[in-house]
């Protein structure tokens, strides 16, 4: 069935409602990558100031330590926290996540519990073999992040001490300049003699060593606590700012799509109008000439 003026008019009109929708969406997303964006700068300085904290911690306790391994062995129950997102227009940021918490735990012969963090990626990972445990709701602001990593900690906690857990895995997408953003996974428990020796072997930025002040234990104590609490705030803030990268990306391309078919429909509609004007004219010097003929003068040269 062919397109009529009607029809073409009414398909710019629906396009061009998508295009300020895609507008819309895009300048949000653009608006919020900056933030988050800013958000994992500032953790990524807080950050190295806890693991140097730590470092500086673990030399004053003096333990000797034992020769190190050659590589962790996974022991016991993992836990693994999933960052995906709850709102769709994001590309393939889930199934990108999904598959690659599949391929990272399915040679682990042991327990494995999957927590999710967003509706889409729990919807993407049902669809899978992995046991799926606990399930938190996305933050959709910085502020939002803090209650979330109190939440997963406390659930830590709780299952760490009734033994059903030994290891927590942090998995989450994190952004890089010319990818958008690439899946990352962070060993986040136990702190073994591994994370030790990796801590301790960190060079002081001073020549002035660093002295604990009031107790090493309890200081140590403190600064791994903060350590589980800024590593899960950052792989929030970094899963959030990769994103909204992806959501801008998508509104880019889409963006782009809508401008060239709102190109073509509206070639197509000038190009049908023209049509309609010209036979609406050849209708009139037909009938002109038809007149014109009945009346015995000459035709319309």
């Amino acid at each position: 069935m062919s397109d009529t003026t009607v029809s073409l008019s009414r398909k710019i009109g629906t396009a061009g409602d998508l295009q300020s929708v895609v507008r819309t969406m895009k300048a949000v997303a653009a608006s919020s990558v900056g933030q988050y964006e800013s958000a994992v700068r500032a953790l990524d300085d807080y950050y190295r100031t806890v693991q140097l904290g730590l470092a500086a911690c673990l030399r004053e306790i003096e333990q000797p330590l034992a020769p190190a391994p050659a590589q962790r062995r996974e022991t016991g129950p993992i836990a693994a926290v999933v960052f995906g997102s709850d709102q769709g227009l994001v590309g393939q940021f889930n199934d990108v996540m999904a598959d690659f918490v599949i391929k990272t735990l399915q040679d682990l012969a042991v327990q494995k519990t999957v927590w999710t963090v967003g509706e889409r990626i729990r919807s993407r990972l049902t669809e899978t073999d992995l046991q799926l445990g606990k399930s938190f709701i996305l933050p959709g602001s910085i502020g939002a992040i803090t209650p979330l990593v109190g939440q997963i900690l406390i659930e830590i906690e709780t299952l760490r001490e009734k033994g059903d857990i030994a290891q927590v895995c942090v998995f989450h997408n994190s952004p890089h300049a010319g990818v958008i953003y690439s899946p990352a996974c962070q060993r986040l428990l136990p702190l073994d003699e591994v994370w030790r020796r990796e801590l301790t072997a960190m060079a002081w930025p001073t020549k002035n060593l660093p002295e604990v002040m009031n107790g090493g234990a309890a200081t140590l104590l403190a600064f791994v606590r903060e350590y589980l609490f800024v590593s899960l705030f950052r792989a929030c803030a970094e899963s959030l700012a990769s994103e909204n990268a992806s959501r801008l990306a998508a509104m880019q391309r889409a963006e782009k799509n809508i401008d060239e078919l709102l190109e073509g429909l509206k070639r197509s509609f000038h190009r049908l109008r023209q049509s309609g004007i010209d036979e609406e004219l050849f209708d009139v010097i037909s009938g002109f000439e038809a007149l014109v003929a009945g009346a015995g003068a000459p035709p319309l040269t």
